[in-house]
Parts: C-alpha cells; structure tokens; sequence
C-alpha cells in the first residue's frame, strides 16, 4: 500500500531524527563500486569538482529558508561530483544565508575518502572562488601530502578571490605585467604568470602555494569601438599543478560542466522546492536524491550509452530526464480478464532487455557490506 501525505511525513521526520543521512552516503559509494561504475578521467586527472547551489523555496515559512547570494530566498546546498559522468559524492542541505566557506572544510574531509576506492587514478579538486581562504588552501596542502603518503597523487585549482585591496592595487599588478603581455587582438591584450604565495593555517603552520595570474585589458571593443580609458581584468587561480598558465586555466573552466549536474538535480529529480518545512526532513530528503541521482546515472551509462541502448546520437553520459523518460516511465494497460486483473507492458523487447540487463548488474551480492 502507498502511504498517505501524513503518514510519509511522519516516516521521513523519524528517520531524520534517527540520523538516516549518515548512512545514505555510504550507499552511493558502495553502489558504484559494485556496479562498477565508469569513471573518465580528463587529461590524466578524474576530477572532483564541488560547489554550492541554490534551491529557491521563496514565499515559504520552511526552517533554514533565507536570502541566498542570488537574492531569492531558499537553500543553499554543497554538492561534489566525481568524473566527467558527474557521480554524486555528496549532496547536503545549508541554509540560504551560509557562507559558502562555512563547513566546506568538513565537507572535503568527508568526500576524499569516498572517492579514493572509486579510482586508482589521480584526483583533481577545482573549486570556484567562494572556496578560496588560507585555511581552506592548507587543508588541501595536507590532504596531498596525505595522498603522497598512500603513493597516491591529489591536486587541485581553486579560482581566487581578488578581493578589494587586490583591485585597488591595479598599478602593481600592471607592473608586473609589464614583461608578460601578449596582444589577443587590436585592442585587447592579456598577461600571464605564475607566482608563489605563503599561506598559513590556523596552527600558523606555513605552506608555499603556486597562483597562475592573468590580467586582461581592454581599450577597444569586440567591434573595434574605442574605449574612453582602458578595462582592466584581473583573475588567479590557486593550484598545485605543474602545468602552463594556460593549461591550468582550461582545466579550471570545464568546472562550469558541473552546472548541468545542478540543473538536473533541481529539474529532473523536481527538487528545486523541497516539500517539508523542516530542516533535518529536506535534508534527508537531498540525501535520498543523491542515491536516486546515482541510480539512474547508472542506468543511463550502463544501458544508454552502450549496444543495448534505445536509438538515440552518441553521447558521453544521458540526461537524468532522458533516462525517465526512456527506461522508467512506460505505458501499460489495465486489462480486467477472468476475474483477474493484468498490467501488459506490450512487447517492448528492447527497454526490457535493458532494464533485465541492468537487474542483473546492480544485484546486491549477499556477502556484499552494507
């Protein structure tokens, strides 16, 4: 039987209040590993990218709902995803109004162990700018001297944060500049470098961490309009790779990839407003989204992508919505026959091969840890 409204809250706010999320984490990752589930590396590194993202719950009276950095109202969730497929190797609830620095420490701490069994391959972090603090630097810096340790290899790109005393020293940074412009264009040229900064952490223990540096400027438009005084552009990106400025920065901006592992986590799984009004429930709740995210990444890399899959173009990884759409929802009919009632599915030979196929894969052996 389906329970009623009432009864599934009362179920959800028991199992929150027995601390539920604390395992459903461990799921996902034992999941993966059972089914084996592919994880593509770029350009010799897998990647975890982690970011925040935000819910809008606006004209709500939910617990934790208040003005996000977008200015709407809402959640602001932390979110970690492994490889170029996007795996989910966290997903937890912050009210609106978090920092999105606050906490994120422990939340690395929890996910790097998570993802080491899933590859043997190197890992690399990227976080945007709202990550960008010393402390959060010196954990890094820790966190690959652990993985050196293990003989296994850690790096990472954070985008800086230039911060206002940065921008109001633009003489400095031109300066510098000075033996590294290279013209894009008439009218725009740009500079790079790569400098090492001292960052200390809260024990005042200090680490030497590399900045690749870029600054842009502008005195004609894309058009060729002229432009009354120069535009400067000034960005950094923290890293520990050996590697030119340039190649370090195309590596950072496919982290943008990440956004569309949001959108379908708000839109496909209709999880941009969540429906109870407590905080410990939506949490549960996100917790349970991102085993349901896994489930059916798997069955769109396991039985879409592959010879079995329903004719469609080739294609990396599906849409969680494509994955709904083609393996979940099916059309049936109701036949009343002999004082009995029959669901025929009709003879969809390929979708049951697919979904047989994958029965078979994701089987839960009994000796399995849970």
């Amino acid at each position: 039987k389906v329970p009623s409204t009432a009864t599934l809250r009362q179920r959800l706010e028991k199992l929150a209040a027995n601390d539920l999320q604390a395992r459903t984490s461990t799921w996902s990752t034992t999941l993966l590993s059972l089914a084996e589930a592919p994880i593509t590396a770029e350009k010799g590194h897998v990647c975890l990218d982690i970011d925040t993202l935000v819910m809008d719950n606006s004209n709500t009276k939910k617990e934790g709902v208040t003005p996000t950095y977008q200015k709407v109202d809402g959640y602001t969730p932390i979110a970690a995803y492994l490889g170029n497929e996007g795996w989910s190797l966290g997903l937890e609830l912050r009210p609106g109004k978090q920092h999105t620095m606050k906490e994120s420490n422990a939340f690395l701490e929890r996910v790097l162990p998570r993802a080491y069994p899933l590859t043997q391959a190197p890992l690399l972090v990227r976080e945007d700018s709202g990550f960008d603090s010393q402390e959060h630097l010196a954990l890094l810096e820790q966190q690959r001297q652990a993985c050196a340790d293990d003989g296994r290899v850690l790096d990472y790109i954070v985008k800086w944060n230039p911060r206002r005393s940065a921008k109001d020293d633009l003489a400095t940074w031109q300066a510098v500049a000075e033996d590294y412009w290279e013209e894009l264009r008439p009218g725009k040229r740009q500079a790079l470098w790569t400098q090492t900064v001292s960052i200390r952490d809260n024990d005042k223990v200090e680490y030497v961490v590399k900045r690749v540096m870029r600054l842009v400027e502008r005195t004609a438009d894309h058009d060729g309009q002229l432009l009354i005084e120069p535009e400067y552009e000034l960005e950094g990106w923290w890293t520990s790779l050996d590697e030119a400025p340039e190649a370090v920065i195309k590596r950072y901006q496919a982290h943008a990839t990440h956004e569309q592992f949001h959108s379908e986590i708000k839109t496909d799984l209709d999880l941009e407003r969540l429906p109870s009004g407590k905080f410990a429930t939506n949490d549960l709740i996100l917790h349970l989204a991102q085993l349901a995210y896994n489930i059916l990444r798997l069955m769109g890399q396991l039985g879409m992508t592959g010879e079995l899959s329903p004719v469609r173009h080739p294609a990396k990884r599906r849409r969680l919505r494509t994955v709904l759409q083609e393996l979940v929802h099916r059309a049936a009919l109701v036949i009343h026959k002999a004082r009995q009632i029959i669901l025929d599915f009709g003879q969809d030979i390929g979708r049951m091969t697919v979904l047989k196929t994958l029965r078979t894969r994701f089987r839960y052996p009994k000796a399995a840890p849970c």
